[in-house]
């Protein structure tokens, strides 16, 4: 949405999908129908189909975020399900797999569809969002290298720190105490983004430090279940569910912890370090975005995010010594700076020319 805005200024824009709730001047909106939402590989190949036939003519460009095979512009968001499948797995491992796969028609459709989408059959550039995204992608489709390149996503605006007035409003507004040092965490899948061990880490903290978690999980109660015990004080973790606006919740909080298993990239990094708030966050190994920062001067990395105890030192640190806590959120807010929307725009606006141009002289 947000590239759609920037981009509206100087194209012609037309979104084709099947659920809307967005509006901008100059931009052509088109419903896609759904007549089956479940199961999901019916309905998206529905949705290949359909949008496939309504943008075969009149565009000069067609960029997908979906996995559909038409589209000279593909951007990828996740991993590769190729690669999620069939990676690391060793002869039986990999027969097993493949029978797998062969008598399943969700696999079979959901990696026909991905193949027919990295293939290189005319101009058509694959867009990562992270370089070791990227990298998956080049391992996983050797093929089609020569297309690869990594555009970051970016923030709207750099709010910067908020004052103590505001913070403690703001804390007032979502419920949560006004004093004290207030923890962020920002997800839906609280399991794969780190969670429990956050809660571990959690145990360890002063009295006076508390977590706020903004997201929703479908196994919210099973979540609390297995990972809430009589050690962590329900007066230490406040769950304020899905958000409309995540604004307020950065504002209220001292720092974001983000400790995922696994982030093609991590926007709630980057909308934290807009914010002004210093973030602690998984390597690159874990999370695309650690790939941009530096250990100690704009973040804290953790090597191995499922050890609560480096966690909790490093949130311990950010928290007790004000030097670092200033040292990361200046170094953040510049490296916020460097990401905005209107950057990704722009490289985003270069690649239709070139993809455009090249189309126009292959006639």
């Amino acid at each position: 949405m947000a590239l759609v805005e920037h981009l509206a200024q100087s194209h012609e824009i037309h979104v084709f999908a099947q659920e809307i709730e967005h509006a901008w001047p100059g931009v052509s909106y088109h419903p896609i129908s759904m007549p089956l939402k479940k199961p999901r590989w019916i309905n998206q190949l529905w949705f290949a189909v359909l949008t496939w036939r309504a943008t075969r003519r009149g565009f000069d460009v067609v960029h997908s975020h979906e996995n559909t095979w038409h589209g000279q512009v593909q951007t990828v968001h996740v991993l590769p399900i190729k690669y999620n499948l069939f990676q690391g797995r060793t002869r039986w491992q990999l027969i097993l797999r493949w029978l797998k796969v062969i008598t399943s028609p969700r696999l079979l459709v959901y990696l026909g569809l991905e193949q027919l989408r990295y293939r290189l059959d005319g101009p058509r550039s694959i867009v990562s969002t992270s370089q070791s995204l990227q990298y998956v992608m080049a391992q996983t489709y050797p093929a089609a290298v020569a297309a690869m390149q990594v555009v970051t996503p970016g923030v709207a605006a750099i709010p910067g720190l908020a004052s103590d007035q505001d913070k403690r409003a703001q804390r007032k507004r979502l419920g949560l105490p006004e004093q004290g040092h207030c923890i962020l965490f920002v997800a839906n899948d609280f399991k794969r983004k780190g969670l429990p061990t956050l809660l571990q880490a959690m145990r360890g903290m002063s009295a006076t430090t508390y977590l706020a978690v903004v997201g929703e999980d479908e196994q919210l109660a099973q979540f609390k279940q297995e990972n809430y015990s009589p050690d962590l004080p329900d007066c230490k973790v406040f769950f304020l569910g899905s958000l409309g606006d995540v604004g307020p919740a950065y504002r209220a909080a001292d720092c974001l912890a983000h400790p995922t298993l696994e982030d093609t990239f991590a926007m709630v990094v980057l909308e934290a370090m807009a914010h002004g708030l210093p973030v602690v966050v998984s390597g690159e190994k874990y999370c695309g975005i650690a790939g941009l920062l530096s250990d100690s001067k704009n973040a804290l990395l953790l090597e191995n995010p499922r050890d609560s105890a480096v966690l909790a030192q490093a949130l311990g640190r950010v928290i007790s010594e004000p030097q670092l806590y200033h040292q990361l959120s200046q170094a953040g807010l510049g490296f916020a700076r460097l990401h905005q929307w209107t950057v990704a725009a722009q490289k985003m606006a270069l690649i239709y020319a070139a993809l455009a141009t090249s189309a126009s002289g292959s006639v």
